[in-house]
């Protein structure tokens, strides 16, 4: 099969692999599309994602979509168009039973965390524990089903912050992550979303959507003790001083968007004087259910993808996709296309 493969820092190409065979409770699928994540250009860009190094050929891919090619238990048919949970679960811990997310020794597709390096979904074919797949409501396009484990991290901020449902919400960052973050949260019933970021082409993204704000970091203020609940997506340091600011006295903020491993100057002080709870979301638990309900009910979310490119240009989608200035989500179609 073909598969597209980070040997390295810079290092992207198209190769071929052997066809893998489905052992028990595992489905082979027929991968269809795939977004480029953060934690992809990571890998590409710099050869490694935070501590996570690419020691030996990595298939990027988590955000991913596509079809059964084959079913051993015969429970799904072929054909049928289906998206995948990318997680596989550790050893529960007391006091966590519930969040099997946060368990110890699990995995993720296309992550270098694990030796050896758990594969991704940017090939022909896939094989995924079959409690991995979900199938797609009639309506909903394969296209639109990649948006389904973002959109999840989204979903998962909010399951954080305790719901959004009628409050003041600000949403820092409008990369991927954070657009899909304000989509949820208007989907969620927000009483009014405002989105932030550095760029200009960032914000129109996020007025096309349908927030109520926006705000220019820079160039314009964010408005002080403003909002019941800030989902931070950035991961820029800078940026959580500044939602620590935006939070009214005992407010939420939420740390959806990835930080470096390392100290970073952080003023605490409104944290304390205004009572704040500062919370950190990471990935998702079954958030990827409503994800794919609120898809199938929100066309529109769909827009977030502002490129498309095939397989064998895939080193230039990794390019568009570092240019946040001009790019949302950019999906690679995976050899199949839509169906």
């Amino acid at each position: 099969m073909r598969a597209l493969v980070i040997n390295g820092r810079l290092d992207l190409v198209e190769t071929e692999l052997p066809t893998p065979e489905p052992g028990p409770g595992q489905v082979r699928l027929r991968m269809a599309y795939g977004g480029i994540c953060g934690s992809d250009l990571h890998y590409y860009n710099e050869g490694a994602n935070g501590e996570y190094v690419v020691r030996e050929p990595l298939v990027p891919g988590h955000e991913v979509s596509g079809s059964v090619d084959v079913d051993p238990s015969g429970d799904l048919a072929p054909g049928t168009p289906v998206t995948v949970h990318p997680a596989t679960f550790g050893k529960p811990e007391p006091g966590i039973e519930d969040r099997r997310h946060l368990w110890p020794g699990g995995a993720y597709l296309g992550s270098a965390s694990t030796q050896p390096h758990t594969q991704g979904g940017m090939s022909e074919f896939l094989i995924v524990d079959r409690d991995m797949v979900r199938t797609l409501p009639a309506g909903l396009s394969l296209r639109r089903a990649a948006l389904a484990e973002p959109l999840g991290v989204g979903l998962h901020g909010i399951t954080v912050a305790g719901g959004v449902q009628g409050k003041q919400v600000l949403v820092s960052g409008s990369g991927p992550i954070g657009l899909l973050t304000a989509a949820a949260c208007l989907a969620e019933g927000a009483a009014e979303v405002t989105s932030t970021d550095v760029l200009a082409g960032p914000l129109e993204r996020a007025r096309r959507l349908g927030v109520h704000g926006t705000v220019q970091v820079g160039t314009e203020e964010i408005p002080a003790a403003a909002f019941d609940v800030v989902l931070e997506c950035s991961g820029v340091h800078a940026a959580v001083n500044a939602a620590l600011l935006a939070a009214r006295r005992a407010g939420i903020v939420v740390q959806v968007g990835m930080v470096p491993n390392e100290p970073r100057g952080i003023n605490l002080a409104p944290l304390i004087s205004k009572e704040l709870q500062l919370r950190g979301a990471f990935r998702f638990n079954d958030e990827i259910d409503r994800a794919i309900e609120l898809l199938d009910e929100n066309p529109a979310i769909e827009d977030v993808i502002t490129h498309e490119l095939p397989a064998d240009r895939a080193v230039e989608a990794f390019a568009v996709a570092k240019d946040s200035a001009t790019s949302g989500k950019v999906v690679i179609s995976l050899w199949h296309g839509d169906s």
